[in-house]
Formats: structure tokens, sequence, C-alpha cells
């Protein structure tokens, strides 16, 4: 019988430069994987230009397929619905992994079978050497959410399939799809192994699709994460306390994020009062009075008032231009 792999590693991209694409694959081909033990299912998301011909220098070491363009979220359910690995790793195509650090997020699934997730950190940094890691430090989901801030990118986690059950990611939102799979991944598991050691090459570019500052693109952002916040409000109204507790934490975090993002992107007094006023519609505002983190606490107080909201607006966008 064909042996399962360790890990099915999910790749997506959309109108790539080759050059990227095969930094990511190359990537993983380095790791201490046998053939055997990794997948490598690669979702084509509808590029003006195929890469195909160009891929098939790695014979069966992936598994390549293109679709009709639908987003990120629609690419990543169909390599999830075809993955066959006992732990996934999603990676945007144009990212990679950097070697030593996630060899020890591997050594944490190999050596540790009650490893239901694995979540490591980012880095813009390529440099990352063979560093000695601290031992991980273990939670459970919720207890790790009730206590601590959690990394929203799906990238930065290794999970066991079995854990995400029929979780997926909802199609149509372009912006947050992470913000939305991560939460409910993480309460779903007993035992999280949590590992500072920075794994993930995060590629910044112009073109994507968090750059954008055309009107319509930053209207499709908000509107899409209040849609996550929105929808993981209504969840955590529907779980048992401790899950409600740790869920309604990052509610709150979002709505902050959501505020922040809409001072940044708009610079508008008036979009921030509508943004506001939606807010307080829908029972998000005010932020809930919780000692979350410093930065949380003073962040409400200065939102909770008119006064502060204009201090923000005018010295946010200044404090990010000078760094």
């Amino acid at each position: 019988m064909k042996q399962q792999p360790l890990v099915s590693f999910i790749l997506t991209c959309y109108n790539l430069p080759l050059d990227m694409l095969c930094a990511c694959i190359d990537s993983i081909l380095r790791l201490s994987l046998r053939s055997a033990e990794r997948e490598i299912i690669i979702v084509d998301d509808g590029s003006d230009n195929s890469p195909m011909n160009s891929l098939l220098k790695y014979g069966d070491e992936i598994i390549y397929l293109r679709q009709k363009n639908g987003g990120v979220s629609v690419a990543r359910n169909t390599a999830l619905a075809m993955a066959k690995g006992e732990y996934i790793q999603i990676i945007d195509g144009d990212d990679f992994l950097i070697q030593a650090p996630y060899e020890h997020c591997l050594d944490i699934i190999r050596y540790n079978k009650d490893a239901d997730v694995v979540m490591f950190d980012f880095t813009h940094d390529d440099s990352q050497g063979a560093n000695s890691f601290n031992p991980p430090r273990v939670k459970s989901g919720t207890e790790l959410m009730r206590s601590e801030n959690i990394r929203g990118t799906a990238c930065c986690y290794l999970f066991r399939q079995s854990v995400r059950g029929q979780l997926s990611f909802t199609p149509g939102i372009h912006y947050g799809e992470d913000e939305e799979f991560t939460p409910q991944l993480l309460i779903r598991a007993e035992r999280v192994y949590l590992t500072e050691a920075k794994a993930y090459y995060y590629r910044e570019r112009e073109t994507s699709a968090v750059h954008q500052t055309d009107t319509t693109s930053i209207r499709k952002l908000l509107d899409d994460h209040f849609t996550v916040i929105r929808h993981l409000q209504k969840l955590a109204d529907t779980m048992p306390q401790s899950d409600r507790l740790a869920l309604q934490r990052r509610v709150a975090q979002l709505t902050m994020d959501h505020i922040y993002n809409t001072i940044m992107l708009t610079r508008s007094e008036q979009q921030l009062d509508e943004i506001i006023e939606t807010l307080r519609q829908n029972a998000l505002y005010p932020l809930p009075d919780r000692d979350y983190s410093t930065k949380y606490v003073w962040f409400r107080r200065l939102t909770n008032s008119r006064l502060g909201r204009r201090i923000l607006l005018r010295t946010l966008p200044k404090m990010k231009k000078e760094r």
C-alpha cells in the first residue's frame, strides 16, 4: 500500500513570475522529507499563461492543477479536497519555506505524536541560518486564544488534516480569508506547539492585493474584513463558554484592526464615523472593556470618543510614514 504523506504542501498561484514559483517548490524539495513523505499540490488559479511546461522538470514530485480564476479561497479549497497528507502546510506561491527553521517544525510533528498544530513565525529576511531553537510551548488552541494574540496568516500553521475536518476557506472573500480560518482551526486543536522559529519567508510585492490603493479595492478589503468579523461574532454565540470567550477576544482584536485599517486606508473622518456606526449597530462597538494588551487598551480608550478618533486620524498615518 502507498504510504500516506506526512505533509501535503498546498501552493496557490496566479500570474506569478516563474522564478518565484520555482523558488517556492525548491524550498520544499530541500527539506529532509523523502518523496513518499511529501505531497506538493499546485493550484494555478487561472493565470493568463500556464507555467505547466516549465514545471515538467519536477516530474512526479508535484501535482499541478489549473482552474478557472476564483480567488485564493477557492484555489486552496480545491487543494485541501485533494490532499492526502497527515498534516497540511499552506504556502502562497510567491513565498517559500526557510530550511533550518522549518526542519525544526517538522521535528516537532515527528517526535510529538499529539501535535495538532505547530505555529511558527514569518520573516522578510531569507538569511535565517541553522540556529538553535528553544523548546516549543504547548497549549490548547482555546487556551492560546484566550491568553495571547495569534498570527492571522494560515501560512504560519502546520496543522493536522483530521483537526481541520470540513473547515474550509469562504469563497468570495479575497481579503482576510485567513483571519476567518485560523481562529476556527485553533479552537479545534487540543495541542498547539508554539515556536518562534522564523520558518516562512513572506515576500512583499507591490502588485499583491493588500497593496492596492484604488477606492474599489479599499472598499472590498474593508467589506471583506467586516464580513469575517460578523461571521466569527455569530459563531462565538453558538459555542461553549470557554471557546466563546476565546473567539470573542479574537473578534475584538479584528474589530480594532478594522478601525485601524479604515483610518490608514481612507484617512477620512466621515468614513471612519460610518464604520463606527455600522459596528455599533452590530454590537461590535464600543470595543469590550478588556485588558487584552496594552495596545488594545489604549486604542479602545481613544476610539471611544470623537476627539480620540480625530487624534488617531492625524497621528497614525504620520507614525507609519516616519517608520
